[in-house]
């Protein structure tokens, strides 16, 4: 794997796929959200579904933007297995979606999520971004 390519991993895969296994130690509440920030939070709730299934398909197939999966892809062994690496590397943690802020408008609609995490006894609020491709909202970043 190429420098850039795997530093690209590293930065946006390892914390992205570190949020989104919170499974492990249970589910991620969207009760609190209504509209289209229920749908975003739905969307985090998904990866985390997956991530904790260890269905790596999925979470290219179905969680992230195109982008993303696009950048995997050029990694040894492609997108599912650049993820099954970080499936391997996450321990469990628990996940809270403190926020979900909307932007823009149309074909150009984008969200982002701050999460709060714990992970060996620390607390760690991440921004997530996400887009909406085709009608459905994916992760896209940190």
């Amino acid at each position: 794997m190429t420098s850039p390519v795997k530093h690209s991993l590293l930065v946006l895969c390892a914390p992205l796929l570190a949020v989104g296994l919170a499974a492990c130690a249970g589910t991620t509440s969207t009760a609190g959200f209504k509209g289209e920030a229920h749908e975003v939070a739905q969307a985090i709730s998904q990866l985390q579904s997956d991530a904790s299934a260890g269905d790596q398909k999925k979470i290219c197939a179905n969680d992230l933007a195109s982008a993303v999966v696009t950048r995997l892809s050029s990694a040894s062994g492609g997108c599912e297995q650049a993820v099954k690496n970080e499936l391997g590397e996450v321990d469990s943690f628990e996940l809270s979606i403190e926020e979900v802020q909307l932007a823009g408008t149309g074909a150009q609609r984008t969200a982002t999520v701050n999460v709060k995490s714990t992970y060996s006894g620390k607390t760690t609020l991440t921004a997530v971004s996400l887009v909406k491709e085709g009608g459905k909202w994916k992760v896209s970043g940190l």
